[in-house]
Protein backbone atom coordinates (compact mmCIF):
# COMPACT_ATOMS: atom_id res chain seq x y z
CA UNK A 1 0.00 0.00 0.00
CA UNK A 2 1.54 3.36 -1.01
CA UNK A 3 2.35 5.46 1.97
CA UNK A 4 1.18 8.88 1.72
CA UNK A 5 2.43 11.57 4.04
CA UNK A 6 4.13 15.45 3.91
CA UNK A 7 7.09 16.38 5.03
CA UNK A 8 8.07 20.91 5.24
CA UNK A 9 10.42 22.51 6.98
CA UNK A 10 11.63 26.10 5.94
CA UNK A 11 13.78 27.12 8.88
CA UNK A 12 17.67 27.34 7.66
CA UNK A 13 20.30 25.98 10.07
CA UNK A 14 23.04 26.88 11.03
CA UNK A 15 25.68 25.02 13.58
CA UNK A 16 28.64 25.14 15.16
CA UNK A 17 30.77 26.61 17.99
CA UNK A 18 30.72 30.53 17.35
CA UNK A 19 27.91 30.38 14.48
CA UNK A 20 26.33 33.69 15.68
CA UNK A 21 29.36 35.67 15.12
CA UNK A 22 30.64 33.96 11.97
CA UNK A 23 27.27 34.90 10.68
CA UNK A 24 26.52 38.02 11.24
CA UNK A 25 25.40 38.99 7.40
CA UNK A 26 22.42 36.47 8.40
CA UNK A 27 21.16 39.39 10.93
CA UNK A 28 21.39 41.87 8.10
CA UNK A 29 19.52 40.91 6.06
CA UNK A 30 16.37 41.42 7.90
CA UNK A 31 16.55 45.10 8.58
CA UNK A 32 17.41 48.05 10.83
CA UNK A 33 15.95 47.18 14.32
CA UNK A 34 15.71 43.95 16.69
CA UNK A 35 13.41 42.99 19.31
CA UNK A 36 15.76 40.35 21.40
CA UNK A 37 13.40 38.18 23.22
CA UNK A 38 14.83 36.36 25.80
CA UNK A 39 15.10 35.60 29.64
CA UNK A 40 17.49 36.50 32.38
CA UNK A 41 20.32 33.03 31.66
CA UNK A 42 21.10 34.63 28.55
CA UNK A 43 22.99 37.06 30.17
CA UNK A 44 24.69 34.58 31.61
CA UNK A 45 25.70 31.84 28.87
CA UNK A 46 27.00 34.71 26.56
CA UNK A 47 23.79 34.18 24.16
CA UNK A 48 23.07 37.75 24.44
CA UNK A 49 26.23 39.67 24.26
CA UNK A 50 27.16 37.55 21.27
CA UNK A 51 23.81 38.59 19.73
CA UNK A 52 24.28 42.60 21.04
CA UNK A 53 28.26 42.51 19.42
CA UNK A 54 26.48 41.02 16.23
CA UNK A 55 24.25 43.53 15.72
CA UNK A 56 26.35 46.63 16.96
CA UNK A 57 28.87 45.38 14.50
CA UNK A 58 25.70 45.50 11.36
CA UNK A 59 24.58 49.00 12.93
CA UNK A 60 21.74 48.04 13.33
CA UNK A 61 19.51 48.74 16.69
CA UNK A 62 17.88 46.86 19.31
CA UNK A 63 15.64 46.45 22.14
CA UNK A 64 15.76 44.03 25.09
CA UNK A 65 12.81 42.25 26.19
CA UNK A 66 13.32 40.01 29.24
CA UNK A 67 10.27 39.78 30.93
CA UNK A 68 9.30 36.53 29.68
CA UNK A 69 8.07 33.67 32.74
CA UNK A 70 9.11 29.87 32.53
CA UNK A 71 5.45 29.60 31.17
CA UNK A 72 4.66 32.45 28.74
CA UNK A 73 1.84 34.02 29.59
CA UNK A 74 -0.77 35.69 27.37
CA UNK A 75 0.02 39.14 28.93
CA UNK A 76 3.30 38.44 28.48
CA UNK A 77 3.41 38.16 25.17
CA UNK A 78 0.99 41.09 24.86
CA UNK A 79 2.94 43.37 26.21
CA UNK A 80 6.16 42.02 23.89
CA UNK A 81 4.24 42.41 21.01
CA UNK A 82 3.54 46.16 22.23
CA UNK A 83 7.24 46.86 22.92
CA UNK A 84 7.74 45.27 19.26
CA UNK A 85 5.57 47.92 17.76
CA UNK A 86 6.80 50.87 20.02
CA UNK A 87 10.36 50.25 18.89
CA UNK A 88 9.26 49.76 15.24
CA UNK A 89 11.06 46.63 15.40
CA UNK A 90 11.60 44.97 11.67
CA UNK A 91 13.04 41.15 13.20
CA UNK A 92 12.97 39.59 16.59
CA UNK A 93 15.69 37.49 17.70
CA UNK A 94 14.52 34.92 20.43
CA UNK A 95 17.58 33.24 22.70
CA UNK A 96 17.06 30.63 25.72
CA UNK A 97 14.83 27.46 25.90
CA UNK A 98 11.42 26.95 25.30
CA UNK A 99 9.74 29.53 26.88
CA UNK A 100 11.32 32.61 24.98
CA UNK A 101 11.41 31.01 21.47
CA UNK A 102 7.66 30.40 21.92
CA UNK A 103 6.54 33.66 23.45
CA UNK A 104 8.71 35.10 20.67
CA UNK A 105 6.56 33.55 17.99
CA UNK A 106 3.40 34.73 19.60
CA UNK A 107 4.93 37.90 19.88
CA UNK A 108 6.17 38.35 16.09
CA UNK A 109 2.82 37.33 15.13
CA UNK A 110 0.92 39.95 17.57
CA UNK A 111 3.03 42.81 16.65
CA UNK A 112 1.83 42.40 12.92
CA UNK A 113 -1.60 41.21 13.69
CA UNK A 114 -4.60 42.34 15.47
CA UNK A 115 -6.06 38.92 17.52
CA UNK A 116 -8.99 40.89 19.09
CA UNK A 117 -10.86 37.66 19.21
CA UNK A 118 -7.97 36.29 21.78
CA UNK A 119 -5.12 34.83 20.91
CA UNK A 120 -6.29 31.41 21.12
CA UNK A 121 -9.10 32.04 18.58
CA UNK A 122 -7.26 34.44 16.28
CA UNK A 123 -6.73 33.14 12.70
CA UNK A 124 -3.18 33.60 12.06
CA UNK A 125 -2.37 35.12 8.97
CA UNK A 126 1.20 35.57 7.24
CA UNK A 127 1.96 38.85 8.39
CA UNK A 128 4.52 38.25 10.76
CA UNK A 129 8.16 39.52 12.38
CA UNK A 130 10.63 37.50 11.08
CA UNK A 131 12.62 35.63 13.71
CA UNK A 132 16.00 34.39 14.31
CA UNK A 133 16.16 31.52 17.40
CA UNK A 134 19.07 30.76 19.25
CA UNK A 135 18.72 27.66 21.51
CA UNK A 136 20.40 27.56 24.60
CA UNK A 137 18.66 24.48 26.03
CA UNK A 138 18.57 20.58 23.81
CA UNK A 139 14.97 19.91 24.38
CA UNK A 140 12.04 21.70 22.77
CA UNK A 141 13.16 21.89 19.11
CA UNK A 142 10.96 25.30 18.60
CA UNK A 143 13.74 26.88 16.80
CA UNK A 144 12.42 24.54 13.97
CA UNK A 145 8.64 24.65 14.42
CA UNK A 146 5.68 26.50 13.69
CA UNK A 147 4.07 25.60 16.85
CA UNK A 148 4.17 28.37 19.76
CA UNK A 149 2.92 26.45 23.59
CA UNK A 150 1.31 29.34 25.91
CA UNK A 151 -0.16 29.20 29.26
CA UNK A 152 -4.19 29.39 28.59
CA UNK A 153 -5.83 30.79 32.06
CA UNK A 154 -9.12 30.12 30.98
CA UNK A 155 -8.84 26.85 30.16
CA UNK A 156 -6.01 26.39 33.07
CA UNK A 157 -3.99 24.09 30.71
CA UNK A 158 -1.25 25.22 27.86
CA UNK A 159 -2.29 25.62 24.52
CA UNK A 160 -0.69 25.45 21.14
CA UNK A 161 -0.88 28.07 18.42
CA UNK A 162 0.03 27.06 15.34
CA UNK A 163 1.09 28.30 11.57
CA UNK A 164 3.73 28.19 8.78
CA UNK A 165 3.94 31.67 9.33
CA UNK A 166 5.53 30.65 12.98
CA UNK A 167 8.40 28.89 11.69
CA UNK A 168 11.77 31.04 11.89
CA UNK A 169 13.53 32.55 9.58
CA UNK A 170 17.12 30.98 10.87
CA UNK A 171 18.40 28.94 13.90
CA UNK A 172 21.40 28.74 15.29
CA UNK A 173 22.91 25.85 16.80
CA UNK A 174 25.75 26.87 18.92
CA UNK A 175 26.07 24.11 21.93
CA UNK A 176 28.47 26.96 23.61
CA UNK A 177 25.65 28.41 25.38
CA UNK A 178 24.68 25.12 27.26
CA UNK A 179 27.90 25.27 28.96
CA UNK A 180 26.29 26.79 32.81
CA UNK A 181 23.48 24.76 31.87
CA UNK A 182 22.10 23.15 35.44
CA UNK A 183 21.90 19.58 35.18
CA UNK A 184 18.03 19.54 36.24
CA UNK A 185 17.25 21.66 32.85
CA UNK A 186 19.87 19.36 31.18
CA UNK A 187 18.16 16.53 31.91
CA UNK A 188 14.23 18.12 31.77
CA UNK A 189 15.03 19.05 28.40
CA UNK A 190 16.79 16.28 27.05
CA UNK A 191 13.52 14.09 28.02
CA UNK A 192 11.70 16.49 26.53
CA UNK A 193 13.55 15.97 23.29
CA UNK A 194 13.44 12.40 23.55
CA UNK A 195 10.00 12.46 23.80
CA UNK A 196 9.07 14.41 20.87
CA UNK A 197 11.12 12.07 18.60
CA UNK A 198 9.22 8.69 20.27
CA UNK A 199 6.00 10.51 20.28
CA UNK A 200 6.75 11.58 16.40
CA UNK A 201 7.41 8.10 15.20
CA UNK A 202 3.68 6.76 17.19
CA UNK A 203 1.69 9.90 15.58
CA UNK A 204 -0.78 9.04 12.37
CA UNK A 205 1.27 11.69 10.38
CA UNK A 206 4.42 9.14 11.05
CA UNK A 207 6.38 8.92 7.51
CA UNK A 208 9.53 7.20 5.81
CA UNK A 209 11.08 10.72 6.12
CA UNK A 210 10.28 12.00 10.14
CA UNK A 211 11.31 8.08 11.24
CA UNK A 212 14.40 8.50 10.00
CA UNK A 213 14.85 11.90 11.63
CA UNK A 214 13.53 10.67 15.13
CA UNK A 215 15.94 7.84 15.16
CA UNK A 216 18.99 9.98 14.13
CA UNK A 217 17.54 12.43 16.66
CA UNK A 218 17.33 9.24 19.56
CA UNK A 219 20.72 7.96 18.57
CA UNK A 220 22.35 11.20 18.99
CA UNK A 221 20.73 11.87 22.47
CA UNK A 222 20.57 8.46 24.19
CA UNK A 223 24.45 7.77 23.08
CA UNK A 224 24.98 11.12 25.54
CA UNK A 225 22.99 8.78 28.48
CA UNK A 226 26.23 8.48 29.84
CA UNK A 227 26.59 12.24 30.26
CA UNK A 228 23.19 12.27 31.49
CA UNK A 229 23.75 10.44 34.00
CA UNK A 230 26.63 11.84 35.51
CA UNK A 231 26.18 15.86 34.98
CA UNK A 232 29.56 15.74 32.40
CA UNK A 233 29.06 17.18 28.98
CA UNK A 234 31.81 17.68 26.83
CA UNK A 235 31.50 20.22 23.83
CA UNK A 236 30.88 17.49 21.57
CA UNK A 237 28.06 15.93 24.21
CA UNK A 238 26.67 19.52 24.49
CA UNK A 239 26.66 19.80 20.18
CA UNK A 240 25.21 16.11 19.93
CA UNK A 241 22.42 16.56 22.77
CA UNK A 242 21.15 20.04 20.17
CA UNK A 243 21.21 18.27 17.06
CA UNK A 244 19.27 15.62 18.94
CA UNK A 245 16.81 18.60 19.71
CA UNK A 246 16.44 19.91 16.86
CA UNK A 247 15.79 16.75 14.85
CA UNK A 248 13.32 15.92 17.28
CA UNK A 249 11.66 19.42 16.65
CA UNK A 250 11.42 18.53 13.11
CA UNK A 251 10.15 15.45 13.80
CA UNK A 252 7.00 17.27 15.30
CA UNK A 253 7.07 19.91 13.05
CA UNK A 254 5.36 17.46 10.54
CA UNK A 255 4.03 14.58 12.73
CA UNK A 256 2.64 16.54 16.17
CA UNK A 257 2.34 15.16 19.35
CA UNK A 258 0.53 12.49 21.53
CA UNK A 259 -1.48 11.90 24.33
CA UNK A 260 2.10 12.36 26.66
CA UNK A 261 1.71 16.08 26.06
CA UNK A 262 -1.42 16.42 26.53
CA UNK A 263 -1.37 14.65 29.90
CA UNK A 264 1.51 16.68 31.23
CA UNK A 265 0.43 20.18 30.55
CA UNK A 266 -1.70 19.56 33.83
CA UNK A 267 0.96 18.70 36.14
CA UNK A 268 3.00 21.45 34.42
CA UNK A 269 -0.28 24.33 34.95
CA UNK A 270 -1.27 23.28 38.57
CA UNK A 271 2.27 21.80 39.72
CA UNK A 272 4.90 23.53 38.11
CA UNK A 273 6.42 20.24 36.98
CA UNK A 274 8.69 21.76 34.08
CA UNK A 275 7.39 20.15 30.91
CA UNK A 276 10.29 17.86 29.89
CA UNK A 277 10.32 16.39 33.52
CA UNK A 278 6.30 15.80 33.61
CA UNK A 279 6.78 13.93 30.11
CA UNK A 280 9.48 12.00 31.17
CA UNK A 281 7.06 10.78 34.22
CA UNK A 282 4.64 9.25 32.22
CA UNK A 283 6.75 8.31 28.95
CA UNK A 284 7.37 4.76 30.18
CA UNK A 285 3.73 3.92 31.09
CA UNK A 286 2.67 5.38 27.92
CA UNK A 287 4.73 3.27 25.82
CA UNK A 288 3.56 0.13 28.24
CA UNK A 289 0.07 0.27 26.90
CA UNK A 290 0.51 1.27 23.29
CA UNK A 291 3.11 -1.89 23.27
CA UNK A 292 -0.35 -3.93 24.12
CA UNK A 293 -1.91 -2.87 20.72
CA UNK A 294 1.07 -2.02 18.46
CA UNK A 295 4.02 -4.11 20.08
CA UNK A 296 6.15 -4.35 16.22
CA UNK A 297 5.88 -0.28 16.24
CA UNK A 298 7.20 -0.30 19.80
CA UNK A 299 10.07 -2.72 19.59
CA UNK A 300 11.28 -0.55 16.32
CA UNK A 301 11.36 2.69 18.73
CA UNK A 302 13.14 0.87 21.90
CA UNK A 303 15.70 -0.54 18.68
CA UNK A 304 16.11 3.37 17.85
CA UNK A 305 16.57 4.17 21.95
CA UNK A 306 19.00 1.25 22.23
CA UNK A 307 17.48 -0.53 24.99
CA UNK A 308 14.95 -2.24 26.05
CA UNK A 309 11.47 -1.46 28.22
CA UNK A 310 13.15 -2.04 31.43
CA UNK A 311 16.59 -0.78 30.58
CA UNK A 312 14.71 2.63 29.23
CA UNK A 313 12.41 2.61 32.02
CA UNK A 314 15.21 2.52 34.94
CA UNK A 315 17.36 4.78 32.93
CA UNK A 316 14.84 7.31 33.12
CA UNK A 317 13.72 6.47 36.57
CA UNK A 318 17.25 7.58 37.59
CA UNK A 319 17.26 10.62 35.76
CA UNK A 320 14.31 12.07 37.68
CA UNK A 321 15.28 10.54 40.61
CA UNK A 322 11.96 10.89 43.67
CA UNK A 323 8.82 11.01 41.44
CA UNK A 324 5.57 13.67 42.20
CA UNK A 325 2.83 11.31 43.58
CA UNK A 326 -0.64 13.02 43.62
CA UNK A 327 -4.01 12.13 45.27
CA UNK A 328 -6.36 9.76 42.51
CA UNK A 329 -9.36 12.62 42.69
CA UNK A 330 -6.26 14.84 40.58
CA UNK A 331 -5.19 12.14 38.67
CA UNK A 332 -8.69 11.64 37.50
CA UNK A 333 -9.11 15.01 36.68
CA UNK A 334 -5.92 15.25 34.58
CA UNK A 335 -7.18 12.29 32.40
CA UNK A 336 -10.52 13.65 31.60
CA UNK A 337 -8.55 16.93 31.24
CA UNK A 338 -6.19 15.26 28.64
CA UNK A 339 -8.66 13.37 26.85
CA UNK A 340 -10.05 16.82 25.86
CA UNK A 341 -6.47 17.23 24.01
CA UNK A 342 -6.68 17.32 20.53
CA UNK A 343 -3.33 15.56 20.30
CA UNK A 344 -5.40 12.19 22.11
CA UNK A 345 -6.66 11.51 18.07
CA UNK A 346 -2.82 11.76 16.70
CA UNK A 347 -1.54 8.56 18.07
CA UNK A 348 -1.54 5.47 16.17
CA UNK A 349 -3.44 4.03 19.77
CA UNK A 350 -6.08 5.28 20.74
CA UNK A 351 -6.15 6.02 24.63
CA UNK A 352 -9.61 6.59 26.40
CA UNK A 353 -10.38 8.32 29.40
CA UNK A 354 -9.61 5.35 31.30
CA UNK A 355 -6.25 4.67 29.79
CA UNK A 356 -4.82 7.97 30.33
CA UNK A 357 -5.83 7.72 34.15
CA UNK A 358 -4.39 4.11 33.75
CA UNK A 359 -0.85 5.92 32.99
CA UNK A 360 -1.22 8.74 35.38
CA UNK A 361 -2.19 6.23 37.81
CA UNK A 362 0.72 4.35 36.91
CA UNK A 363 3.24 7.08 36.93
CA UNK A 364 2.10 9.33 39.87
CA UNK A 365 -0.08 7.25 42.39
CA UNK A 366 0.27 8.10 45.87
Amino acid sequence: MEERFEYYMPTRIVSGSGCVQKNASLFRVYGERALIVTGKSSAKNGALSDVEGVLRGNGQSYRVYDRIPNNPTVESVTEGARIARECGADFVVAIGGGSPMDAAKAIAMLARQDAKEGLFAHAIGEDVLPMLHIPTTAGTGSEVTQYAIITNDEKQTKTSIAAKSLFPQVAFLDGEYMKELPQDIAVNTALDAMSHAIEGMLSVRAGVFTDALARESLRLLLGERKALSEGTYTAESRQNLLHGSTLAGMVIANTGTTAVHGMGYSLTYFHQVPHGRANGLLLPAFLRICAKQIPQRIEEIYAAIGMGEEAFSAFVDALLGRRETYQDSLLRAYAEKASLNKNIKNCMVYFSEEDLYAVLKASLSK
